[in-house]
């Protein structure tokens, strides 16, 4: 039989797990929340908790306070307004850098204000059939079809079956379809990309042009390649062919890919990395994390004595978790930028030379050196962004398997891949290497891979095949 003591050893150990969990989850979610998911959670914090408010301000110097702090959070009651003192100094907002903040805060607003929320194709087509002359039982088709018209910019449905499905007469269908194909941007609405192309070949009046005919007749032997073949049913020469095809490359086969969402992705880094002389420094982007702090309001109720002990108790409570939350973000930017720090350190030849000289890294690596398990460099590193001088990358780009070539050293397959697209780029149009080909070519540079990973490596760069690669 438990002695009465071990059920409440139990039900303590019991109540801190349970104390603790949703703890936990808050901080495992700030850990990795992007920047605006960030300030999406703290606004639902400041919404329930009332002792928190924010302010402008640098968040190191709070960070030094908030360690002491937590020493201090299980003592008695009595001393909570002693401690509250202590806060008044570092967390009270400066009044002498106020107009700078200001300044930079009307800056962010104006940026923001300044920002247009990206048109989609429905709404460019839309506007395009409120202003032109289409009435009527048409323009309710036309408006209908926008609504069947993939990100491509085609349609996700032959006209036939929307017409046989919907009990709609074809002839007017197909007269709401013609006004939208002669839409901006051109090609749009069209039912394949054989139709997409005729678009765009009329619009440029080569209705009877040798391409016009490629496209029309031709399309599936163009995209293999096979000019020898369509010269002849064509009675061209090849030259005149493969003069063609160049033309028929500079078309759209995805109009509506101008109005892709991630065509109008604005990213905000939360690290930079600039060259400070033969080093590089790593400045860690504050400006867009919500800097929090007590309110001075609820500091001088508790230091007051007035307020009673049910509503310091919950002053109290409020305040801890305030206080936790503040430790949290903190915690967030500590753990990125020690992230950053070691990736500057191991990847220093691709910041020096390019990303050819980017090496193999992973997780793991990362985190016995920063001290966490390998799961929280996860979600310290989802959805982030580091600006270098070779541009901007999301922080998981870094993270790469690779191989190690015949002189020991070291390539991530990023760098592999350079190797890949670099040989293509420079190989013969008239006989272009092929898969084996390639493998022979880079183990001739100490790199030894399967055919198959060439095969897929080319695949996700969308190199074609060699047989689909030659020029006649």
């Amino acid at each position: 039989m438990a002695t009465p003591g071990l059920h409440q050893t139990q039900r303590q150990s019991l109540d801190l797990r349970q104390k603790l969990a949703p703890q936990m989850q808050q901080s495992l979610a700030i850990l990795q929340a992007t920047t605006l998911e960030l300030n999406h959670l703290v606004n639902q914090e400041l919404a329930g908790n009332p002792v928190l408010e924010e302010e402008s301000g640098d968040l190191a110097p709070e960070k030094e306070k908030l360690d002491q702090d937590d020493q201090e959070t299980d003592e008695e009651f009595s001393e909570l307004s002693q401690l509250d003192e202590e806060w008044r100094d570092y967390m009270q907002q400066s009044r002498s850098n106020a107009p700078a903040h200001e300044d930079q805060a009307k800056q962010r607003q104006h940026m923001m204000d300044s920002l247009v929320e990206a048109e989609t194709l429905s709404e460019h087509l839309l506007g395009q059939l409120a202003t032109s002359e289409t009435r009527g039982e048409i323009r309710d088709l036309a408006f209908m079809l926008i609504g069947n018209i993939n990100q491509d910019g085609l349609l996700a449905q032959d006209i036939e079956e929307m017409a046989l499905e919907n009990a709609l007469p074809l002839a007017k269908l197909h007269e709401a379809m013609l006004i939208l194909q002669s839409f901006h941007p051109v090609g749009v609405a069209a039912q394949d990309l054989r139709e997409c192309l005729l678009i765009q070949l009329r619009k440029l009046d080569k209705s009877h042009s040798l391409e016009y005919r490629i496209v029309d007749r031709h399309l599936d032997e163009l995209a293999r390649k096979h000019y020898p073949q369509i010269a002849r049913r064509l009675s061209v020469s090849p030259e005149q062919i493969t003069a063609a095809a160049g033309m028929i490359a500079t078309l759209n086969p995805k109009p509506g890919s101008q109005f892709s969402p991630g065509n109008n992705q604005v990213v905000t880094p939360d690290i930079s990395v600039e060259r400070d002389g033969s080093d590089y420094l790593i400045v860690i982007n504050n400006d867009n994390v919500p800097h929090l702090r007590i309110s001075n309001t609820y500091k001088d109720i508790m230091s007051g004595g007035k307020a009673g002990p049910e509503v310091k108790e919950y002053i109290r409570d409020k305040i801890r978790s305030g206080k936790f939350l503040i430790k949290c973000i903190h915690q967030r930017q500590e753990t990125i930028r020690q992230i950053a720090e070691e990736i500057v350190k191991r990847q220093r030849d691709f910041l020096d030379k390019g990303i050819a000289h980017l090496h193999p890294m992973n997780m793991a690596q990362i985190a016995a050196v920063v001290g966490v398990h390998e799961t929280t460099v996860s979600r310290a590193i989802a959805g982030k962004y580091i600006a270098t001088p070779r541009g901007v990358f999301e922080i998981k780009y870094f993270f790469k398997s690779g191989y190690e070539t015949e002189s020991g050293a070291t390539m991530s397959n990023t760098s592999v891949k350079q190797e890949v697209s670099r040989l293509v780029k420079f190989e013969n149009s008239r006989t272009p290497f092929s898969d084996d080909k390639i493998v022979k070519e880079l183990s001739e540079k100490g790199i030894k891979i399967a055919r198959r990973t060439v095969a897929k490596y080319r695949d996700e760069m969308g190199i074609l095949p060699s047989h689909l690669r030659r020029s006649y």
